[in-house]
C-alpha cells in the first residue's frame, strides 16, 4: 500500500462551490481506476472545522506503484497543475490498513495527523506504534476506515481515516468528503504491512 496526498490552499475569499462543482463532474473518473484503493475528494473551507484555509486536498491509497504512476504520469493529474499550479505531491509507504465498523456507511469527514518521527528513538517501536494507531482508530464509533504509513525521507508518519458521522474520534486536520472513489479498497491488505 502507498499513500499520495497534496493539498491546493485556495485564497481567503475563494467560491469553494468551484471546487464542490469540479468534483461533481470529475470524481466519477476514479470510480474503476486500476491500482487505486480509494481517493477521497476532501476539502476543508475557512473557518470551519477549525480550519485556517480553503484547501482541496485529496488523499489516495494505492495497491499499486503501476496505478499510481498511470494516474500521475499517464494525464489524469495533469489537470491540477494546469488549473491550480503543480502542487507539492506527498508519498508515504504503507505501515497498516484497517476496515473500521462503519465500513458500510459513505464517509462524511476524514482525518488526517502528521507527526515528526523524533531523532533517537527505536524506529521498529515508532512504526508498530503508528500501525497499532491505525487499529486503534478504526474501531472507534463512525470509523469507515484507518490507515497509518510513514515518509523515511522527511520521517513523518501520516494517519488518515474516514469517518461515517461529523464528530470524528481522532486528532488532526478535519475535512470534509465531497466523494469517494474505492474501486481496490477491498483489496487494500489489512493490518501491520511487514
Amino acid at each position: 500500500m502507498h499513500a499520495l496526498h497534496y493539498a491546493v490552499t485556495l485564497p481567503a475569499g475563494y467560491d469553494m462551490g468551484i471546487i464542490r462543482t469540479r468534483v461533481a463532474r470529475r470524481g466519477h473518473l476514479l470510480d474503476d481506476w486500476e491500482g487505486l484503493g480509494l481517493k477521497a475528494y476532501l476539502v476543508r473551507e475557512r473557518g470551519r472545522d477549525g480550519s485556517p484555509v480553503n484547501q482541496y486536498a485529496p488523499f489516495y491509497l494505492w495497491n499499486t506503484v503501476e496505478g499510481m504512476n498511470s494516474f500521475l504520469w499517464g494525464g489524469a493529474f495533469q489537470g491540477i497543475p494546469d488549473d491550480f499550479g503543480r502542487p507539492e505531491v506527498r508519498q508515504w509507504t504503507g505501515l497498516a490498513y484497517e476496515e473500521g465498523g462503519a465500513a458500510d456507511a459513505p464517509p462524511l469527514v476524514a482525518v488526517r495527523h502528521i507527526r515528526p518521527v523524533p531523532e533517537g528513538v527505536v524506529l521498529a517501536e515508532v512504526m508498530e506504534d503508528a500501525a497499532r494507531e491505525a487499529g486503534r482508530l478504526a474501531v472507534r464509533d463512525g470509523a469507515v476506515c484507518a490507515a497509518a504509513a510513514v515518509d523515511p525521507g522527511r520521517w513523518e508518519t501520516v494517519h488518515f481515516s474516514l469517518w461515517a458521522h461529523e464528530a470524528p474520534e481522532a486528532d488532526g486536520d478535519v475535512f470534509r468528503v465531497l466523494h469517494l472513489s474505492a474501486p481496490g479498497r477491498k483489496r487494500l491488505p489489512g493490518g501491520r504491512r511487514w
